[in-house]
């Protein structure tokens, strides 16, 4: 048997407590939320109380407004991730069982389609108050890595969303993994931390790149450049991670083992790829015209 890591004992819950004969549980994909939610916020909020960060030495918005949007912001991620989840990975079973649609409690959210609830709340939010879009964008992308970084240490913690089978030393054994594609005969084999490559990725590495754009480099002083870089580093960081994360079981067929959303021949994407082809194009259309 190829060597690889245990799984960390680690309770997806925090703690839980009984009152008047009901269970509540802190999860720590909830807190992951929370936090990542107050983190972007803390560093919207610096960013546009720091006037020589602008152009004309003026933000786009004030702090009360950043609170505002946030409110908006929240609804987004949620119904679009959950409507997005229904409708690229599973629309043929929420079709059938339409009362479970918004039963966000049994799992299932997109970040994609949380991305676009996002992109459409703040659409809304800026018409309504006269606020410039790409300046806004760029703020609004600023605050997104924390809560990538943690949401995918989440995925990890939930042993959820692995990776493929791998022999590299750092392989870990999920517990809750599917032991139909392992070549070891007793059905256990080392996977692909794949939340921690995307936390890396997306997250810190990402993360870093926008703070040093907005603080180092000036780049809100050019609208667009820093949302650009969100769209096109997210989206390229998630299709090269899409090559060693574990395919969604729906898609998984006979004819069609690794998974592929589309294929012709053998050859293919995933959901995951297909949905950030467009960000990754969208990116660098921004980043082209906020340099021109």
């Amino acid at each position: 048997m190829l060597a690889m890591l245990p799984f960390p004992d680690i309770s997806p819950e925090i703690f839980s407590i009984s009152l008047f004969g009901m269970e509540f549980a802190l999860r720590w994909y909830a807190l992951a939320y929370i936090v990542g939610i107050v983190a972007g916020w803390q560093l919207v909020v610096r960013a546009v109380q720091s006037p020589q960060l602008w152009p004309g030495q003026t933000p786009v918005m004030q702090k009360a407004q950043i609170e505002d949007l946030l409110t908006w912001v929240i609804i987004g991620v949620i119904l679009g991730g959950r409507l997005g989840y229904v409708a690229f990975y599973q629309p043929g079973y929420y079709l059938q069982n339409p009362g479970e649609i918004l039963a966000v409690w049994q799992g299932g959210m997109a970040f994609h389609g949380g991305m676009l609830g996002v992109v459409v709340a703040g659409l809304i939010y800026t018409w309504k108050h006269q606020i410039p879009r790409l300046s806004a964008a760029d703020i609004m992308a600023l605050g997104v890595p924390p809560g990538l970084l943690l949401g995918r240490i989440a995925n990890f913690i939930n042993a959820e969303l692995w990776g493929r089978p791998t022999d590299l030393p750092w392989g870990v054994a999920f517990p809750t993994a599917a032991a139909q594609d392992c070549p070891d005969v007793i059905g256990i084999c080392a996977r692909h931390p794949s939340q921690l490559y995307e936390a890396g990725l997306e997250g810190l590495l990402l993360g870093g790149l926008l703070i040093w754009l907005v603080w180092r480099a000036g780049a809100l002083r050019t609208p667009g450049l820093v949302a650009g870089t969100f769209f096109a580093g997210y989206g390229a960081a998630r299709f090269a991670v899409e090559f060693l994360r574990q395919p969604d079981a729906q898609f998984v067929t006979a004819g069609n083992p690794l998974g592929l959303a589309w294929h012709v021949g053998g050859w293919g994407l995933t959901m995951g790829q297909i949905l950030s082809l467009p960000m990754i194009l969208l990116g660098l259309w921004l980043i082209s015209r906020a340099r021109a």
